[in-house]
């Protein structure tokens, strides 16, 4: 009898670490315990309201390719696979889920990819860039915003003052970049708060900041919501900014055909944005809570981002210029961009045509009632359909960057009988500098004007 609890010790000593390793399979992607050892469950992080990851998140989850994928290949291997979605406000928490083996993809913009990729080497638990979920070649994705009433007219005048940005985010690299060009040390030269988006728009609308630099939508949202008007075009850096779907690499190897799986999803739902753009918005403003008109700014047919997986020479060019910002601010070492990108699981997994590269843009009328838009060739043509019409959402490229901005929102110069759009007063003082006799002139006057 005294033998009987030494040996029952013996036994739990043998089996309890086993047992309590168990339920982290599962949470790794691997397989549930011994009562389930044929189920799969993948953990993907993404950006609800960061609408140019949405074919790797919100609308890929709302359309079920992903699970349409791994149900195909259940039938195959007899496994059962489930999708975890877990929704974040940023990178920066998504990130720290993959380090700890909780998430396995991922998608985030191009500065929380690099902080990705140092943290994931940092604590041993590498990370991979896979694909591309929405870009702009010039950096329009980032806007620099300040309050209705600002007097605020330029990025010089915000020396001295206060801004809300998200420290590590691709808006605070603008805001970083943006600065500098102007003469002004980002570090010394202004009062930088670090807050979330929500947070940041909210010090705007309280008047405790007097900008707020921020990614996609919240530009966007702000302006069609009249909370904000815009300051600054991170198009004006003439350098490309994108998001992208980072994996665990140890999950990238385990499960090589479920992250094959995933990339065909999102090759899907990339697909299906390009094809039914305003479908697509209503399904992502339904799925957060954003404005369509808002979403479709960004995500629409002539957006400011172009959704394409390919993992484009310039945007990799543009990563490893980022680096160097990073480092300045101490949010990472070294970053091997170069081994950091793993471009062979989209070839093995996404074998299609490629899309052509972003074209410029054109303005865009959105009238009540409609599920279709309508293009037009120039700025003044839109304004003539604008006129007497129910008009949901009207939408003009920039003549300068070509970043499209809302008709009603934009700053409008009168140039002989030529209207062209602005979305910052900057532009249009740079344009009417260098065209004798240009003018500023309100919304409603070039409504006129081209009637």
């Amino acid at each position: 009898m005294p033998a009987k609890p030494q040996a029952r010790k013996q036994f739990l000593a043998r089996h309890l670490p086993l047992a309590l390793l168990l339920p982290l399979a599962t949470a790794c992607g691997g397989e549930a315990g011994a009562e389930d050892s044929r189920t799969v469950t993948v953990t993907v992080g993404y950006q609800s309201k960061t609408i140019n990851t949405v074919t790797a998140g919100t609308l890929l989850r709302s359309l079920g390719y992903f699970e349409e994928e791994l149900a195909a290949r259940g039938k195959k291997d007899g496994k059962t696979y489930k999708v975890k979605w877990q929704d974040y406000a940023t990178g920066a928490p998504i990130t720290a889920q993959m380090t700890t083996g909780k998430i396995d993809i991922g998608s985030m913009g191009d500065f929380p990819l690099l902080i990705n990729a140092a943290r994931g080497k940092q604590l041993k638990q590498p990370t991979r860039l896979v694909s591309v979920t929405g870009y702009n070649l010039r950096g329009g994705l980032n806007t620099v915003v300040t309050a209705p009433d600002s007097s605020l007219r330029s990025l010089a005048d915000l020396r001295g003052k206060k801004v809300s940005t998200s420290v590590g985010s691709a808006a605070d690299g603008t805001l970083i970049r943006a600065l500098k060009k102007a003469g002004i040390d980002p570090d010394t030269g202004v009062s930088k708060l670090n807050q979330q988006p929500s947070v940041g728009a909210s010090a705007l609308a309280g008047g405790s900041v007097d900008a707020l630099s921020q990614f996609v939508a919240w530009p966007g949202q702000l302006a069609y919501e009249d909370k904000a008007k815009a300051l600054y075009d991170g198009a004006d850096l003439n350098l490309p900014t994108f998001h992208g779907v980072t994996v665990r690499e140890e999950f990238a190897k385990e499960r090589a055909g479920v992250l094959d799986d995933f990339l065909k999803a999102q090759r899907r739902a990339t697909d299906h944005l390009r094809e039914q753009p305003v479908a697509s918005a209503e399904s992502v403003a339904k799925e957060t809570g954003l404005p369509a008109e808002a979403v479709y700014l960004y995500n629409g047919a002539h957006g400011i981002a172009t959704f394409d997986p390919a993992l484009r020479p310039e945007l990799i060019a543009a990563l490893k210029k980022d680096v160097p910002i990073l480092k300045a601010a101490k949010l990472v070492g070294d970053v091997d961009v170069d081994s950091f990108v793993d471009p062979e699981p989209l070839k093995r997994a996404a074998q299609a045509p490629a899309y052509p590269k972003a074209g410029a843009a054109k303005s865009e009328l959105w009238l009540k009632g409609r599920d279709t838009t309508r293009t037009f060739d120039s700025p003044k043509a839109l304004l003539k359909a604008v006129k007497g019409a129910e008009v949901r959402a009207a939408y003009v490229p920039d003549s300068l960057t070509g970043t499209l901005w809302f008709a009603d929102k934009a700053v409008w110069v009168a140039d002989g009988s030529d209207l062209r759009a602005f979305v910052t007063p900057s532009h249009a003082k740079t344009y009417v500098g260098r065209h004798s006799g240009a003018r500023v002139i309100s919304y409603a006057d070039a409504v006129e004007r081209a009637a």
